[in-house]
């Protein structure tokens, strides 16, 4: 699984841009777009006030939490 890690750049530390794996500030708009074409397995898209974002599967592991603690 790609790691993917938020960078909670946007008004109120919302996630405009993701690092995932190697590629970094992805926009949020990609991140998603990749999620819904089934391209990162430990990942779904929730829909918060009208913006989609990433997030991880939940699996009982802060480690791998989009928004993990650097």
């Amino acid at each position: 699984m790609t790691r993917i890690t938020g960078k909670n750049d946007g008004p109120g530390g919302r996630n405009e841009h993701y690092d995932v794996g190697r590629r970094k500030n992805v926009p949020r708009r990609n991140v998603v777009a990749e999620i819904k074409r089934g391209e990162h397995q430990g990942a779904h898209v929730v829909k918060i006030r009208g913006r989609e974002y990433a997030r991880d599967n939940p699996d009982g592991s802060k480690a791998d939490n989009v928004n993990r603690n650097k």
